[in-house]
């Protein structure tokens, strides 16, 4: 036929019918699209072409009334003519007037052009060797293609953040209903426990619903300050300089341990057995309020930046830089595994040494890794003299200070 139409019969025309009526008349992609990998990518990118999945549903009975695969190339016969009664037949009784709808609102956004003989008939005609065909033009699946992938990958992505984001949230409002109660069993008496254990009832509440992206950001970053404030109340930075008289005074414990080397740490009496000359005793007897770190915590008694300074080589294996003895925890938790040190000897270290001075030792055997020749039967006999309150991990730090000063 000479003339191709561009209005419907008997329906009211606007511009974007206009429009994708001049956009069909442009060349298919020689190679064509397979239909239905340009279906899939269709419903992926619905969202974003204001497509509904019951739209989706009329279009992909339209698809099947295509005899070939691929849509385009050699197969240039892209017009189907099926009935009403026939499309609504694959639709598994979905009736008429539904169906008219979800086929109107595929011609508005220009993924099915009609191709309306002129009572409005759909049928197909031969002249000689012309085929005429009155129907519903399937060539925007394949002109459209490239558009509708980018616009898949582009709604992939966007769930993606999205998902990624929500888990991030989710594990933010944990950790904060931990340290909650945790830092109330420590300092009962501050109010920002109570601020925080809201702040973790409201985050829970609003994650049943359905949030879009700014207001989990939104959370993102009131759970991101809430834990900030936290940590700085339960681990303070320690800026004090840490006192060698303990260490002059000390005793230095022999070893016949083959696996013992000039950095190991000496013996030490009990906490609950120190002497009067032992400063962290003596300034837990007088009552003062200068000593570093309470030893109500467990935490090591010796600063977090003396122990940074020591030990450098724990930096390769830290995705963000170590504040807080919480962030020391985390790296040493990677690098055990490195080690060869096996989870029951690493839980037995921190059962008997605490967390905190358990990680300080695994960096400081990272520092000397290459002179032990057992690291986890090493940290196993550290660990029994924990137990007998024989142990302290500031000895080791001195040893690598002085080390590196030489």
């Amino acid at each position: 036929m000479d003339y191709t139409p561009v209005t419907p019969f008997r329906r009211p025309i606007n511009a974007a019918i206009l429009h994708y009526q001049a956009a069909a008349q442009q060349d298919l992609p020689p190679s064509g699209v397979n239909k239905w990998e340009a279906l899939r990518e269709l419903a992926a990118a619905r969202i974003a072409f204001g497509l509904s999945d019951r739209d989706l549903s009329v279009l992909q009975a339209l698809v099947s009334f295509h005899q070939a695969t691929i849509v385009g190339g050699n197969h240039s016969e892209t017009v189907v003519h099926p009935s009403n009664k026939a499309i609504c037949e694959r639709l598994n009784g979905m009736p008429c007037s539904t169906m008219r709808r979800h086929l109107a609102n595929l011609v508005q956004t220009g993924f099915v052009v009609r191709r309306d003989s002129p009572n409005g008939k759909r049928y197909t005609r031969r002249y000689g060797d012309e085929k005429i065909a009155f129907g519903f033009d399937l060539a925007p699946l394949a002109q459209r293609f490239v558009e509708v992938c980018e616009a898949a990958e582009a709604v992939r992505a966007a769930e993606e953040r999205y998902k990624r984001l929500r888990t991030t949230v989710s594990l933010m409002r944990r950790d904060l209903a931990g340290l909650v109660d945790y830092g109330r069993s420590l300092r009962p008496d501050r109010a920002i426990w109570d601020q925080a254990s809201d702040l973790c009832v409201l985050t829970a509440r609003d994650l049943r619903r359905k949030l879009d992206f700014a207001e989990l950001q939104q959370m993102e970053s009131a759970l991101s300050e809430a834990l900030n404030a936290i940590r700085d109340q339960l681990e303070p930075v320690q800026s004090q300089d840490m006192s060698t008289n303990e260490v002059t005074n000390e005793q230095h414990h022999q070893n016949s341990n083959k696996d013992s080397y000039d950095f190991e740490p000496r013996l030490e009496k009990a906490q609950g057995e120190g002497s009067a000359s032992d400063p962290a005793t003596a300034l837990v007897a007088e009552g003062s309020t200068d000593e570093p770190v309470s030893v109500e915590n467990n935490l090591p008694r010796i600063p977090l930046g003396l122990v940074l300074t020591a030990c450098s080589e724990y930096r390769t294996y830290a995705e963000r830089p170590v504040r807080h003895w919480h962030d020391l925890v985390r790296v040493a938790d990677v690098i055990r595994p490195m080690m060869g040190v096996s989870p029951s000897a690493w839980d037995e270290a921190k059962q008997y040494m605490g967390p905190e001075e358990a990680s300080v030792v695994i960096l400081a055997m990272l520092e000397r890794f290459g002179d032990i020749r057992s690291p986890g039967g090493y940290l196993r006999s550290l660990s029994a003299k924990a137990a007998l309150g024989e142990f302290s991990c500031g000895p080791m730090i001195m040893a690598l200070m002085k080390k590196d000063a030489a």
